[in-house]
């Protein structure tokens, strides 16, 4: 990861989804969290299906595809895209990003349950457990002035709505002779239609649009959704999908950054501590226990992609 292009790439991915929590925060001062989501996901779905038609490809035929998609779009779209903004009513941004660095400990967590990961090892088990405690840390429910609201939890529930996504997407859908990019064009088709049918139920709130809500729900749809996508598959084409996903580790930074210095949001120690933690403890869980036995088995790792 030494060219420029690939680093511009690279730090261009951590910023568009490292600034997502902060446009959510700002978007959420005109629509409401489902109002939010729908048009997020409409934007998006427009960019990649557009990218997609113009590949010369075409959104897959198969209805066993796209139920399966019906369900990664539940847990991988609507859930947390409306759990995340629901949260950040309540939670600053830099907070809920801090929370969804947890996706990939739930994604390992997922996967040892339900006997879908193999390579257990002590260093990705510690790191499991290291990474939990960091999350315990951070949301602190034995203090008064601990992160343990509905709204830390409903941010919590997202990264785990996540990482649900992306365990079913590997079981169902790998090895099936569709492109990322059909697979998440068609994703995010299906998350609309569906996000769309929560309006009446959750999102009837009225809409008090501003320039900044306007602008900050564009971004989020445009970049953060649909470009994202695109240069994380280029990342993933020219690095591997194992350097690829180590862009995870700068999103809850960036939130960080960028929640104190265009919110004015202040993080306690505690929590600066626990995503110390939890980062440290993604780190051991990403370890791959070293074998001399032959062959080798030299396929590319499935990715977990932060959001």
């Amino acid at each position: 990861m030494n060219t420029p292009g690939t680093l511009i790439r690279f730090g261009a991915l951590a910023l568009v989804w490292g600034s997502s929590f902060l446009w959510i925060k700002i978007a959420l001062t005109g629509l409401s969290p489902v109002q939010i989501a729908v048009v997020r996901t409409a934007l998006g779905a427009a960019v990649i299906v557009a990218l997609v038609y113009a590949r010369g490809h075409r959104l897959p035929r198969s209805r066993t595809a796209w139920g399966h998609l019906t369900i990664a779009a539940i847990f991988g779209n609507v859930i947390p895209f409306i759990l995340f903004a629901v949260g950040e009513k309540t939670v600053d941004s830099g907070v809920a990003g801090v929370i969804n660095s947890t996706t990939p400990l739930w994604t390992l967590a997922i996967g040892l349950l339900l006997g879908f990961e193999k390579q257990r090892g002590g260093a990705r088990l510690a790191g499991l457990v290291l990474g939990f405690a960091g999350t315990l840390l951070i949301f602190a429910p034995w203090e008064r002035s601990g992160l343990a609201s509905w709204g830390a939890l409903a941010c919590l529930a997202a990264a785990a709505s996540y990482a649900v996504a992306y365990v079913y997407i590997g079981r169902t859908l790998s090895g099936q002779g569709l492109t990322s990019m059909q697979l998440s064009s068609t994703q995010l088709v299906i998350g609309t239609g569906l996000t769309t049918l929560v309006v009446p139920v959750a999102g009837l709130q009225p809409v008090h649009l501003n320039l900044g809500a306007v602008v900050a729900v564009v971004i989020l749809g445009v970049l953060g959704t649909g470009v994202a996508f695109v240069i994380n598959y280029r990342l993933i084409a020219d690095e591997g999908p194992t350097n690829a996903t180590t862009v995870g580790y700068l999103l809850p930074v960036v939130s960080v950054l960028l929640g104190a210095a265009f919110l004015g949001e202040a993080l306690s120690v505690r929590v600066v501590a626990g995503m110390v933690v939890v980062l440290f403890g993604i780190a051991l869980t990403r370890r791959r226990p070293v074998t001399v036995v032959a062959p080798v088995d030299t396929r590319p790792v499935q990715p977990v992609i932060l959001k």
